[in-house]
């Protein structure tokens, strides 16, 4: 598991296309402190990245309404459970799998978090 200090900071891990947010700016959209959101991110339900040495979150891990997308931290967690770290799991939620429609993390967005949660746990387990 990662901590906040051990961030995911391989350029291979998420491409520059993907956006995303500052953890001040999830902080203030979630109305928690700052100290939360790093909380948030050891108990896996966020998943961080460091970019020119500051935090981000990507900003698919949360709705058109600013909380974070339902199924996200159940899938961390079984990911995190199976032996997966973070950069695996950020790398698996961003890239196409041919068993579902373009990527988990667009699932997930799609509310299809039960079909995300299933393909997880094949990987892990």
């Amino acid at each position: 598991m990662s901590a906040v200090n051990e961030l995911a900071s391989d350029p291979a891990v998420l491409s520059d296309d993907v956006a995303v947010l500052p953890i001040s700016e999830v902080a203030q959209m979630l109305a928690v402190p700052v100290s939360r959101v790093h909380q948030m991110v050891r108990d896996g339900q966020l998943l961080s990245v460091r970019r020119d040495g500051a935090i981000w979150v990507p900003s698919d891990f949360f709705d058109d309404d600013g909380a974070p997308l339902k199924g996200l931290s159940g899938t961390i967690v079984l990911l995190r459970d199976g032996g997966y770290d973070d950069p695996d799991i950020l790398r698996w939620l961003f890239a196409d799998d041919p068993a579902m429609p373009g990527c988990p993390i667009t699932s997930l967005r799609a509310g299809r978090h039960r079909e995300v949660k299933r393909r997880a746990q094949v990987m892990a387990f």
